[in-house]
């Protein structure tokens, strides 16, 4: 396809028809402060060879998480995943397949949707699931507004466990229609503290386990408080492996579940494209964002599957719509599918009980640094540690050491309080000797 820039006479046209006098009116709403005076200080011409140089360049002056002691988490966590994943999602008739529009022709991709759906419902311990929205955060945002249309009020309150990116995220996206959102204090060990905070107006509670801290919580309680007070309970999961070994949202009370499925078949990739789960009780199913495959029989009687629910604004009028989902990340969400099939049940337990046992060894390998303080009192694998010196500062002197020992908390969320704790993740990829080489340079780097 040739491009066709538009001449300014185009340009003019476009915005006379628009009714406005210059593109610079298109983004008032645009903070002064965040718009550039200038052109970005890059090459104005450089050849097809001499851009693959550099970046080239560029790329090796990164430091990939596959050849250092890696220790990063907080909602994006590095597992193996099997040689087979990539092969089957590479095959044409998936990498070229994608939403469809004409449901009824797509029969392969319709197919794995429903196993995946599925494989989700199990997981999450819920009645139904959708076949997948974009990523953890926008999964959480779509299930405020849904637990609003719900129980026709308009307030959510999120604990202070939950991802500060997930929270900011769903309320970008809440705002817009009105709802109002209350977030609590950071806290390590306070998901119940969203009880107090229940009242006539609130229409969900959002809380994470493991919160962002890594604490495990069994929120049944929460789930009966806010059941009591006619409110519904969103359970947000960042580490899907974690659904095989703890006790599951469905069997706590969850009434809509949200959680991110990049741990499971989809690799770090510089932080996506990943597949946001979402899950909810069977009652609550027309209100549900999205999109549901659903199996039926065609006119000889043989097996077939069709799109049984299709609320998005891209199939009905946007405002009869549940959301304006774009896309169900479907190849991303082929690949949970994928390693979720050759896990199986077993092998997801094994699995999750490695991540507990790696997280288990590096938490007592840090306990016996001096100055380390190990914060987070129940687990599954991650952490969080206070240190005697700001996070970024220590994460930055072992990253000179070639070691990427965690996430600071203050890069989430800055300003309240806690710089000097850090996320420590550990999973089945870790090896013993990388739990040593932390704890060493660890101690030399607080020493210093």
């Amino acid at each position: 396809m040739r491009y066709l820039p538009l001449t300014p006479d185009d340009r003019t046209a476009m915005l006379a028809a628009i009714g406005v006098n210059s593109i610079d009116d298109l983004f008032v709403d645009v903070p002064q402060a965040a718009r550039r005076d200038g052109v970005v200080d890059l090459p104005r011409v450089m050849g097809e060879l001499e851009v693959e140089r550099a970046l080239k360049h560029l790329a090796g002056k990164n430091t990939a998480a596959g050849d250092v002691p890696f220790f990063c988490g907080a909602g994006a966590y590095r597992h193996h995943v099997p040689a087979t994943v990539d092969h089957i999602i590479q095959r044409s008739e998936f990498l070229t397949s994608y939403t469809p529009y004409q449901p009824e022709i797509a029969q392969g991709t319709l197919q794995y949707l429903y196993e995946f759906q599925t494989q989700v419902a199990n997981l999450t311990g819920m009645e139904v699931a959708n076949a997948s929205l974009y990523d953890g955060s926008t999964a959480t945002a779509e299930g405020v507004l849904m637990a609003t249309r719900v129980t026709r009020r308009n307030k959510a309150v999120f604990s202070g466990g939950v991802h500060p990116h997930y929270v900011r995220a769903s309320e970008t996206v809440v705002h817009a229609v009105g709802v109002e959102t209350v977030s609590l204090p950071a806290a390590i060990d306070a998901e119940a503290a969203v009880i107090d905070a229940i009242d006539k107006d609130t229409a969900c509670v959002v809380v994470q386990t493991p919160n962002v801290f890594g604490t495990a919580t069994d929120v049944t309680k929460i789930a009966e408080a806010a059941k009591a007070a006619g409110a519904l309970l969103i359970v947000v999961v960042t580490e899907a492996v974690s659904m095989g070994l703890l006790k599951s949202p469905g069997e706590m009370g969850a009434d809509i579940v949200a959680a991110e499925g990049q741990s499971i078949g989809n690799a770090l990739n510089y932080g996506g494209p990943y597949v946001g789960l979402f899950a909810c009780r069977q009652g609550l199913i027309r209100q549900m964002p999205g999109r549901l495959c659903g199996e039926t029989v065609d006119a000889d009687g043989e097996r077939g599957f069709v799109l049984t629910l299709s609320t998005r604004e891209q199939h009905i009028r946007r405002d009869k719509a549940t959301s304006n989902i774009c896309t169900n990340s479907g190849l991303c969400c082929l690949a949970f599918s994928i390693h979720m099939s050759l896990l199986g049940e077993t092998g997801l337990r094994k699995l999750a009980l490695l991540n507990h046992e790696k997280a288990l060894a590096t938490r007592d390998a840090l306990a016996a640094v001096p100055g380390v303080e190990i914060l987070t009192p129940r687990f599954f694998n991650e952490f969080a540690i206070r240190l005697p010196k700001p996070a970024a500062e220590v994460v930055e002197a072992l990253g000179n050491h070639r070691i990427l020992a965690g996430v600071p908390y203050s890069r989430l969320a800055p300003g309240v309080g806690m710089d000097d704790v850090l996320l420590v993740a550990a999973t089945e990829t870790t090896l013993d000797a990388d739990i040593q080489i932390l704890a060493k340079s660890l101690t030399k780097v607080l020493g210093a």
